[in-house]
């Protein structure tokens, strides 16, 4: 089977993430993890915290506490959000590691040997008061296009344009607020970017009809408006320290790389955190050095961070001249909107990971998402269709099939699968429809179509309804005790089946409907086309319990209180 290196864009450390973060990365990344490995392939699924950067800085300072100890707790919160969603990563690491020092550090080096890293002097502004140069975000002021008062040194968050700190009414210090700020020279390291243009394109172009429209889009409108030569430093407390054997004047100036230089390396980062913990038996490079018919590497990202991953970090990875792994395919994700609106951290406008757990479990979260996921264009949370699909597909299509089957059968057969009589033809017509629409899920799962992916499991749970409707074994054991015995086996191993395949979207819920039957041997790890025709994992005579309630429904006075709590139209 082949190897699949898998990672998803790097959740920032200032706070938890909202669903749309979740839906645009870490979640789509899981669900296909999940299936690839219960394909049999050898998969290795790596995320981070990205922690460096002014807004880490002023985070910490908010707090009153150092940057690491601020770092380190964001961390460990996000990690237990991650956990309650059931993200399956198998590294989970954090872009301040020593690993991701070394290996940025080596890329710099590498960068310069090879004559794309120079160093320039630039105006910035200083502040007298703090004793040093502040970062864009570290001054604020009034933004001279709409009047906002509250505006960074990089962007206005009000109206959204791009700025300079020297663009920016009455500026004051981010850290200190004094606005005794002057303009003085320093220097920095830039990163070549113009002098590899022609390299990244043709890369890009071997990429063209294998990524999707959206990733390939955004990456040809960077490269159609030119790559620009771009600071690689900055100056701050906190960050992956220039190296001084090779800038000794600007690492003794404590310049360290900028956030967006050393995010991208933490991949390879964390990758190697993961094989510190087992060097004997896990080896980083052999999933990122020299590897590029042996590994598939596939990268999520909303559509913000497709520039980054498609031209900025191919065209540091080229620049380096070492074989290290390109990626493959980039899943690019649109906006999930908020009733037609942007989520957003900093305004707290929507739901946020932590809160949607904290009233519905993570089942009920995941299918959602990504039964709705942004792919061809954005897509809108509202509590309606929220309650609406819930509802439908998850307490009434498979929740209320797998209850009443397993009710029905211990009320009239006992604890045990009844026996019945020998598959009809209802149970042939059965077998050949579930094969079909197997096939069509596995299908959309490979090409990354988690939308049609999602329709096609729905699907399997409604063919479930309709054989049951269809023999309606309330009323055939009335004439035909083997006749019902026999649907409702076959309904068993239908439950049994969509725990199998079901387990990408809804883990938690697949193993309670697995863990209803006391197989002494259920190693399945996927359902084949001749088992799915034959329905015949769950034999007669195994014994069976009756699952809690796999999903409640939520009512009209659930959806209001979460519409006061959370607003909505």
């Amino acid at each position: 089977m082949a190897r699949h290196l898998i990672t998803s864009a790097l959740p920032y450390i200032n706070g938890i993430k909202h669903l749309g973060n979740m839906v645009g990365s870490m979640l789509p990344a899981d669900v296909y993890s999940r299936y690839l490995r219960q394909r049999g392939h050898d998969v290795l699924y790596i995320c981070a915290t990205d922690e460096h950067g002014t807004p880490a800085e002023l985070a910490a300072k908010e707090q009153g506490i150092p940057v690491a100890d601020f770092c380190a707790q964001a961390h460990d919160a996000q990690k237990a959000v991650y956990d309650g969603f059931a993200l399956a990563f198998d590294y989970f690491g954090r872009s301040s590691s020593p690993q991701n020092v070394e290996i940025t550090q080596h890329f710099a080096r590498k960068l310069h040997e090879n004559g794309f890293i120079e160093e320039r002097a630039i105006r910035q502004v200083y502040s007298p008061a703090d004793g040093r140069f502040l970062p864009d975000r570290y001054v604020e002021g009034t933004c001279p296009h709409c009047g906002y008062d509250k505006a960074r040194g990089d962007q206005c968050e009000n109206c959204t344009r791009v700025l300079d700190p020297t663009d920016l009414i009455n500026p004051r210090s981010a850290i200190s607020g004094s606005t005794d700020l002057e303009v003085r020279e320093t220097k920095h390291l830039f990163l070549l970017q113009s002098k590899l243009q022609r390299e990244v394109m043709e890369w890009v172009a071997r990429h063209d009809g294998v990524w999707p429209h959206l990733a390939s889009s955004i990456a040809h409108k960077w490269l159609t408006e030119g790559l620009h030569d771009r600071a690689i430093t900055r100056d701050l407390d906190w960050g992956v320290p220039v190296p001084a054997d090779t800038w000794p004047e600007l690492a003794a100036e404590g310049k360290v790389f900028y956030v967006w230089f050393d995010a991208p390396i933490e991949y390879l980062g964390a990758t190697k955190e993961w094989s510190d913990q087992d060097p004997e038996n896990r080896d980083w490079k052999s999933w990122w050095y020299d590897v590029d018919t042996d590994v598939r590497y596939t990268q999520f990202m909303a559509k913000d961070n497709v520039p980054f991953h498609t031209v900025m970090f191919p065209a540091t990875e080229l620049g380096i001249r070492e074989p290290w792994k390109k990626v493959d395919f980039v899943k690019a994700f649109n906006w999930l909107t908020y009733y037609g609106g942007k989520f957003s951290t900093s305004q707290k406008r929507g739901v946020f990971t932590d809160q949607a757990l904290e009233i519905l479990p993570a089942d009920y979260w995941r299918y959602f998402l990504i039964a709705n996921a942004p792919e061809s264009d954005d897509s809108s949370f509202t509590w309606e269709h929220f309650t609406a699909t819930v509802n439908k597909d998850l307490a009434d299509t498979l929740g209320n099939f797998v209850n009443r089957v397993l009710s029905f059968s211990r009320k009239r057969f006992g604890d045990d699968v009844p026996a019945g009589g020998a598959p009809g033809e209802a149970e042939a017509k059965l077998g050949e429809q579930i094969a079909e629409l197997l096939a069509e899920y596995e299908g959309h799962m490979e090409a990354l179509q988690f939308r049609k992916a999602a329709a096609a499991l729905r699907a399997l749970w409604s063919a479930g309804n309709s054989y049951l409707e269809e023999k309606a074994p309330w009323l055939e054991i009335k004439t035909d005790k083997d006749g019902a015995a026999l649907t409702l086996r076959t309904a068993m191993n239908l439950i049994h089946l969509y725990a199998v395949v079901s387990e990408p979207f809804i883990p938690t819920t697949s193993a309670a409907m697995r863990q209803a039957f006391a197989l002494n041997d259920d190693t399945a790890t996927w359902v084949s086309a001749d088992e799915a025709k034959s329905l015949t994992s769950v034999p007669a005579g195994t014994p069976f319990t009756v699952p809690p309630v796999l999903f409640a429904k939520l009512s009209d006075e659930d959806l209001e209180t979460y519409k006061e709590r959370f607003g909505g139209e």
